[in-house]
């Protein structure tokens, strides 16, 4: 009787991934493709970018560097970057010595035009988030695996930065 159950769940879960190969198959022939899979982000063709002496600015120049916008102090616009902040947020514990916790990341920046001081985008925000866990026993890990993940905050920030600056390439 067991053995029935559980070819007759053999056969549901075959079927199933069928039905979906099949939905793909489909897709795929009519054209459909996610939307920004695969683009690469157009870049801007150059830009002045004035922020504080902290760990991020250094990332976000490189990071436009390469996506091809050339960084120049002379450029039409402006990137203004604010200091960026990483809080901690404890989750609570995950069991024997360890816990988790959020690391977050907040970088307010605006783009002006450097002719006449208009914002092209006033005060906006980025915020990228990461969870880790950290043993209280391995005081040295824990600070590699902080040190780490908030490399980790930066690049994904720059990377946040460079699609909202998408549609200022875009004009």
């Amino acid at each position: 009787m067991q053995r029935r159950r559980f070819l007759k769940q053999g056969l549901r879960v075959a079927a199933g991934a069928a039905a979906i190969s099949t939905l793909g198959l489909g897709l795929v022939g009519c054209g459909f493709h996610l939307r920004g899979y695969g683009d690469t982000v157009p870049a801007l063709e150059a830009l002045a970018v004035s922020g504080p002496n902290d760990d991020f600015t250094p990332v976000v120049r490189e990071t436009l560097a390469r996506s091809g916008t050339r960084i120049d102090d002379q450029a039409a616009l402006r990137l203004n970057l604010s200091r960026a902040t990483i809080s901690e947020t404890q989750q609570g514990l995950a069991g024997a010595g360890s816990r988790d916790i959020v690391l977050t990341l907040k970088a307010p920046f605006s783009v002006q035009r450097q002719a006449n001081d208009a914002f092209l985008l006033d005060q906006q925000t980025l915020e990228v988030r990461e969870r880790i866990s950290v043993n209280d026993d391995e005081l040295l890990a824990q600070d590699d695996t902080r040190r780490a993940a908030r490399e980790r905050l930066r690049d994904a920030a720059a990377r946040q930065l460079l699609e909202r600056l998408r549609p200022l390439a875009e004009r």
